[in-house]
């Protein structure tokens, strides 16, 4: 099959991909719920500490040929992190109300979202930023599906009561097409787009199902024609008839393949306004969704990190969400390979200068020099 037409997809056989039950047979998961594996991450830190490799490949085999998600129960065992960092969201929120902006599912007013939340988390609050992004667990979580050197944006969504649900749909790259436009890449493609992006979403507040945690139908990123199906309206009513929702808790955290397909959920409640961080994370083989200014975030971080003296897995996943990992594209006339056969990433020398205690103006100079060579 060269291209997958909307027109020619079978709702029978999609029904039955997505019919099939979890097994209770994962080696690291404390549950499954709704055919979700829930991981515990108050049981598996010391476990993904001592044996990441074995973790990380289940939760791969998990987004891929498993149900397409899963959840963290407790990625945060301390939520003081998601409060500090909540308290900087609304600030940002109260900062850009008059911007009247919208997202791209729901009209201006309706939700609180903020863009590049990122970067401007980062540079308003570096500290915050160390304390949040400092997360093993997540960053396991990110290198598992696209690999090291991953490129994290994010984005913050609040859902007032009375927000409205989405309609179906699957994600980033092809997902974010139209049904013409998805029609014109040929098969392989579909293929390759949910292993260029992961989605996940932080819980910023207890989101029972009533307050519209994501809609999500288990197995449904094994559809190979997903990215054209998703537009027609008898898989859009499946999905409607058989999706299932998780309650999450405040710094818990669910990740799901981008053909997954999900949606927000209604927010029926009277008094939660529900807030989560919505992380889209991109290989670095891929394009990112948001243009994200690094250098200026690594600034920033770098006298935050240097003060913090954090533990070294933490510190490295804050550097993973931060810094650019992948030495490429680059100028190699400038900036020649260093022992091996690519030159220093971003996210390499934040990690050399941070080991040798480099004051700021030191490190300052450097991610500028290197900067210089990068450039055409």
């Amino acid at each position: 099959m060269g291209y997958l037409k909307a027109e020619d997809c079978q709702l029978a056989e999609f029904v039955a991909l997505t019919a099939r039950t979890q097994a209770d047979d994962l080696r690291f998961a404390a549950a499954i719920e709704k055919n979700v594996p829930i991981y515990d991450m108050a049981a598996l830190g010391d476990v993904l500490a001592r044996d990441r490799a074995a973790v990380m490949a289940e939760w791969a085999w998990v987004l891929r040929d498993g149900p397409g998600v899963m959840a963290l129960k407790g990625a945060y065992a301390d939520t003081a992190p998601i409060d500090a960092a909540t308290g900087i969201f609304l600030q940002i929120i109260e900062d850009e109300r008059d911007q009247g902006g919208a997202d791209h599912f729901a009209a201006a007013g309706a939700n609180d979202r903020i863009w590049n939340a990122l970067q401007k988390l980062c540079l308003r609050a570096p500290d915050v930023f160390a304390g949040y992004f400092g997360n093993p667990a997540i960053a396991a979580v990110c290198e598992a599906w696209l690999g090291p050197a991953y490129q994290m944006t994010a984005q913050i969504n609040l859902v007032r009561p009375g927000g409205q649900a989405q309609q179906a749909h699957r994600d980033y790259h092809l997902g974010f097409m139209t049904r013409e436009q998805a029609e014109t890449f040929p098969a392989h493609i579909h293929d390759l787009s949910p292993l260029m992006t992961l989605q996940g979403a932080v819980a910023h507040c207890d989101m029972p199902v009533e307050s519209g945690p994501t809609k999500l139908l288990p197995f449904s990123q094994l559809y190979r024609a997903g990215y054209v199906a998703f537009t027609r309206e008898d898989f859009r009513a499946h999905f409607d008839a058989h999706h299932i929702q998780l309650p999450l808790a405040k710094g818990d955290a669910v990740f799901f393949n981008p053909a997954l397909f999900h949606a927000a959920g209604e927010n029926r409640t009277e008094d939660i306004h529900r807030m989560a961080n919505l992380l889209q994370v991109s290989s670095c083989m891929g394009r990112a969704m948001e243009s994200v200014d690094r250098m200026a975030m690594a600034r920033a971080l770098y006298p935050a990190l240097l003060a913090a003296q954090m533990p070294r897995a933490e510190a490295e996943a804050a550097i993973a969400a931060c810094a650019e990992g992948y030495a490429f594209p680059t100028n190699l006339d400038t900036d020649p390979p260093v022992d091996g056969l690519a030159p220093e990433s971003q996210a390499g020398l934040m990690r050399r200068a941070l080991a040798e205690r480099w004051s700021q103006d030191k490190f300052t100079t450097a991610l500028t020099a290197q900067d210089t060579r990068r450039r055409p």
